[in-house]
């Protein structure tokens, strides 16, 4: 879908997109594939919070736009994970996307809290991962053992409404595809499918997001609102899509906030 945006977010996207990417302290793999690696930037502090977060790009584009934002979170006191993954239109797609995101989360905390994170369409992997305990016992995803909490960034939610917006020129096709098979595995992949009944993960979640928002519909946001009983929506003023991975915008600040209730809440 075409869609015409505003001069504010037009240079909101512009500003934040062409950051110049921030080389990590270190690399390692999760997995054999080469896109099951992640970038590790450890906090001063041996025993900081740790924060896994997931980039977005609508499951097409590399982890490279979000490293400004995961140094930055690391200097605010988080040691920060920035996984890669296989994407749709390349590797992954379903199921192998999933299949990713499934391994790295079992595999790269080692038993230690964490608060999962993730942007748009990291946002909405990281509210998957968080309501696998959901899935039917015989899913290859389905766990017990779960995020301690979900950040989600101005997350997509509703992989239905998605398709039907034909969001970033038929992303969620891509992923998913093809169409016939797509009702067919929302119950297992889209969270606001995968909520209706249960009503709650279980898992603390916080879905933050600006109230100018151009990138996305906010039903994305409110309609999972509707359904997740105990989440927490934080609404922004006067902020867009991608001020919140800006370092040091406003919008960075209440992530840093957010995330540092979440950790001492629910990982100390």
């Amino acid at each position: 879908m075409s869609r015409t945006i505003s001069d504010f977010a037009a240079e909101e996207e512009r500003r934040v997109l062409s950051l110049r990417p921030v080389l990590a302290p270190s690399h390692h793999k999760y997995g054999d594939h080469p896109h099951q690696a992640y970038d590790l930037w450890p906090a001063e502090d041996p025993d900081a919070p740790l924060v896994i977060l997931l980039h977005g790009g609508y499951w097409r584009y590399d982890r490279m736009h979000l490293t400004p934002f995961a140094a930055y979170l690391a200097k605010n006191g988080f040691t920060t994970v920035l996984p890669g993954f296989r994407r749709a239109g390349g590797a992954g797609g379903y199921p192998a996307t999933f299949d990713d995101i499934a391994l790295l989360v079992d595999t790269i905390p080692a038993g230690r809290p964490y608060v999962l994170a993730g942007h748009c369409s990291g946002g909405h992997l990281a509210l998957w991962a968080g309501a696998r305990g959901l899935l039917p016992e015989g899913s290859p995803w389905h766990t017990t053992e779960l995020p301690t909490a979900v950040l989600a960034l101005a997350p997509i939610t509703d992989l239905a409404g998605t398709i039907r917006e034909d969001l970033s020129n038929g992303a969620g096709l891509e992923l998913l595809g093809p169409a016939d098979r797509v009702e067919s595995l929302l119950p297992s992949v889209d969270p606001l499918t995968m909520l209706r009944g249960p009503g709650t993960t279980g898992v603390p979640t916080v879905v933050l997001h600006g109230e100018v928002d151009e990138e996305l519909p906010h039903e994305q946001f409110t309609g999972y609102m509707s359904v997740h009983t105990d989440a927490e929506l934080v609404t922004l003023p006067g902020t867009g899509h991608y001020t919140l991975i800006e370092p040091g915008s406003p919008a960075s600040r209440s992530v840093i906030e957010t995330l540092a209730r979440l950790s001492r809440t629910h990982c100390s």
